[in-house]
């Protein structure tokens, strides 16, 4: 016998049954409504011990080097990070504000000192593109919603820019319009892969293993579980105890029988 098919393609050749019957054939068949759909297998995420992220991190630098921080330091997603704009940043509160997260929403999290400085560099860089781009008649930014019709000229103003603006300008495709977008997902995608093979790290790690890393070394260091739900976002606070399982000693601290 073969391997089994994956769970998303046994869905879709079922949804593909579906409409032939219903749309196709008009036929409402009594067993329709009890199919059960498979479930994706549950796999523990890919976690760095705090030395494989500390060398990771040592293989890095400028604003990949930052991005990356803040993906551990603060749990951010990887569009989340590159998405953040210049309002989204408090530094008198320690605070990075998330918008439009996973599933639409709001959240906050916290801003690492050790990054500080480091973000303010990188915004004082941004604000001298944007000055430029100014004065040679552009600086208008996407915002989302229809802003930019709701408030005029906000596209232009500095608290809208992106913290990690792109080198050049490019055409929205969408509009037409020449503006400077975010960097590239793929920038910082390059940059880690990359920083993990010159570390010597032989797991398959990502540019999201570092928010597991960020959420499990936070569960490991004793913080209670549903603050870490609130600082990655999650919905459901049994997405955010799969953490529990990835430190190998489950919700009660087990210890190995050998260990004792």
């Amino acid at each position: 016998m073969g391997a089994a098919l994956p769970a998303s393609t046994q869905n879709q050749a079922l949804a593909a049954l579906l409409f032939l019957y219903r749309e196709v054939l008009a036929q409402e068949l009594p067993w329709m409504d009890g199919i059960r759909r498979a479930k994706k297998p549950q796999r523990l995420p890919t976690v760095l011990t705090r030395e494989e992220v500390a060398m990771l991190l040592e293989q890095m630098s400028g604003v990949t080097w930052l991005m990356a921080a803040l993906l551990y330091g603060s749990g951010l997603r990887l569009m989340e990070c590159l998405r953040l704009r210049v309002q989204d940043v408090d530094f008198a509160r320690r605070e990075i504000t998330v918008r439009q997260g996973k599933g639409g929403k709001d959240r906050r999290t916290m801003l690492p000192v050790m990054v500080v400085e480091a973000l303010q560099g990188q915004l004082a860089e941004a604000r001298r593109l944007h000055d430029r781009d100014i004065a040679a008649g552009f600086g208008a930014v996407w915002l989302p919603h229809a802003l930019d019709r709701k408030y005029g000229n906000a596209a232009r103003e500095w608290a809208w820019q992106y913290v990690f603006p792109a080198r050049v300008r490019s055409v929205d495709p969408r509009s037409g319009v020449e503006r400077r977008h975010h960097l590239d997902e793929s920038v910082l995608q390059r940059a880690v892969k990359n920083a993990v093979r010159r570390a010597g790290i032989t797991k398959p790690a990502t540019c999201h293993t570092l928010r597991h890393s960020f959420a499990t070394h936070l569960i490991e260091a004793g913080s209670d579980i549903r603050t870490v739900q609130e600082l990655l976002g999650h919905a459901d606070v049994k997405t955010t105890q799969v953490y529990t399982h990835v430190l190998n000693r489950g919700g009660n601290g087990v210890l190995s029988p050998l260990d004792r």
